[in-house]
């Protein structure tokens, strides 16, 4: 029974996606505890300062060299021998594992060699004594990276294999073994133990994936052939991905600049908006990107194209299923949201129109962001990643430059408005492009889905709307609790009308989610027979 749980695989891209979504809820909730037993622990102080800059070389490192190459290469070149050549699978597995591993322990090596210069660049206003914990703190969660560089590789078979369910806990074990280290190592070790802590929750992280592929057949060897093709296209595809994911950030770093500019309070505005748009898209959006990749790499593979645009049609109009009355939700709810994620006595009620404004303009490039995430993921499983570099970096530049001109008039609400516009910019050319390559994606299709989910999430928003008011007439907004029942309320019932809608015009693929939930909830709800051989 355990083992089919480690092993199970997911049929369709809903079922897929509703265990990836749903765990990544969960996660998020750990990271919440986390954060709090954290900030509960040490308080904004020296401690917490040196644990949060000791993370972001190491964590930047591991972002860059170990996920950029796998997301872009290893699934397609996976996917192409996994079911066909197993041993070949796990031949390109071992030897992805031993040479990313040795390159990365190199790099790790010089990391920890040159950790106060980095950390002084990082944090250069830190005293002597918290200088050297951020450097110590540094130093040892390099070691969490390693594991992670590990663990990757794992959850990419995971992924290739469809095998979600491991993939989509490991998170949350990361964040176990944080806690752990707050509670048990903090009073042992000191401030370090928080170090340990996170090498803890790397490792659980790494072992939990590791049993999974091991439950599939996978046996390690110790393979380390640098002229493996399939060694040298996974090189050759990191350096446009890297780069990508350096665009990016420095995207972010560039819109952060300007906010700097501005009015005193701007960056945090920014940021703390960007956070709130991440919500979205990290549940919903890339819950399905993750989970159709795969089944777009395995098409590919077989050079079955119009499976392909099935597979990418049904991970778009499914992605646009929930992601479009999100976007009418949190335009309608921003202020709300605002207020229950950073409101209090310090964060007055203009910071809090300011940043709601801001998550607005944010939305309105939901659909955008989250359609973006799947066509990046259909050139990759193309073995394309040069198109989405290319594509992103104007993008960026769109964003930057339309950033600065707005942002005079408009302050940082005119900093989230050119990234939705960059955003929009980004989706049209790739989409375009995409078209161009494969010829039709069955636009037709999607664009009536879009009409049906359109008409559904405005009666759901106009519900969510009177509801809010409706509210207010009963319940004073004077408390956190007040205002959290105001949302929970408003956007509770906009969604079941949206709901109710979509099945009074039987939306496919609304019913195709509810069938896919339905059987994934029948299947681990059957009754096993138990067979008495005593």
């Amino acid at each position: 029974m355990i083992k089919a749980l480690f092993t199970s695989k997911a049929g369709s891209i809903t079922s897929a996606a509703v265990i990836i979504g749903g765990l990544s809820m969960v996660s998020r909730l750990f990271g919440a505890l986390r954060d709090y037993i954290l900030a509960g622990t040490f308080g904004a102080g020296d401690t917490l300062d040196a644990y949060t800059s000791a993370f972001l070389v190491p964590d930047m490192l591991l972002q860059l060299l170990i996920l950029g190459a796998l997301s872009a290469s290893f699934i397609p070149i996976f996917a192409k021998y996994y079911g066909h050549d197993d041993e070949k699978a796990w031949k390109f597995t071992n030897t992805i594992l031993n040479v990313f591993g040795v390159v990365f322990a190199v790099v790790v090596v010089i990391a920890i060699a040159t950790a106060p210069w980095a950390v002084s660049i990082i944090a250069p206003g830190y005293g002597a004594e918290k200088m050297a914990l951020t450097v110590s703190m540094s130093r040892v969660m390099y070691l969490a990276e390693l594991f992670f560089a590990a663990s990757m590789v794992f959850g990419s078979v995971l992924q290739g294999t469809r095998r979600f369910f491991l993939y989509a806990l490991a998170p949350i074990v990361n964040n176990i073994g944080i806690i752990v280290g707050v509670i048990i190592f903090v009073p042992l070790l000191g401030p370090i133990g928080l170090a340990w802590g996170s090498v803890l929750g790397a490792a659980m992280h790494a072992l939990l994936q590791g049993i999974g592929v091991y439950a599939l057949g996978y046996k390690y060897r110790p393979v380390f052939n640098l002229r493996d093709p399939d060694l040298r296209t996974t090189a050759v595809q990191m350096i446009p991905r890297v780069l990508g994911l350096a665009v990016s950030q420095g995207n972010f770093v560039a819109m952060t600049s300007v906010a700097s500019l501005l009015i005193a309070g701007s960056t945090t505005m920014l940021d703390l908006a960007y956070n709130l748009n991440s919500f979205p898209i990290g549940v919903i959006a890339m819950a399905y990107a993750v989970a159709s990749f795969p089944m777009l790499c395995e098409r590919a593979a077989a050079k079955d194209m119009p499976g392909f645009v099935q597979t990418f049609s049904n991970a778009v109009r499914q992605v646009l299923l929930w992601i479009i009355p999100a976007t009418i939700s949190f335009l309608l709810l921003r202020a709300q949201l605002v207020r229950l994620a950073f409101g209090g006595k310090n964060f007055d009620w203009m910071s809090t129109v300011t940043t709601a404004d801001t998550l607005a303009l944010f939305a309105m490039s939901f659909a955008a962001q989250a359609l973006v995430t799947i066509l990046v993921r259909a050139f990759f499983a193309l073995e394309d990643a040069k198109t989405p570099f290319v594509v992103a970096i104007v993008a960026a530049l769109v964003n930057v430059g339309l950033g600065r001109m707005l942002s005079t008039s408009f302050g940082v609400v005119g900093l989230s408005a050119a990234f939705s516009v960059s955003a929009m910019v980004q989706v049209a050319l790739l989409w375009a492009l995409l078209h161009h390559r494969i010829g039709d994606l069955d636009e037709k299709r999607i664009l009536r889905t879009i009409l049906i989910i359109s008409v559904s999430a405005i009666f759901g928003g106009l519900v969510t709307q009177g509801v809010k008011y409706a509210v207010v007439m009963v319940i004073p907004l004077k408390s956190y609790v007040s205002v959290f029942i105001q949302t929970a309320l408003a956007g509770g019932l906009g969604f079941v009308a949206y709901i109710l809608l979509g099945i009074l015009f039987r939306n496919e693929d609304m019913v195709s989610f509810a069938r896919g939930v339905r059987r994934k909830m029948l299947r681990q709800s059957k009754p096993v027979e138990v067979v008495n051989t005593l």
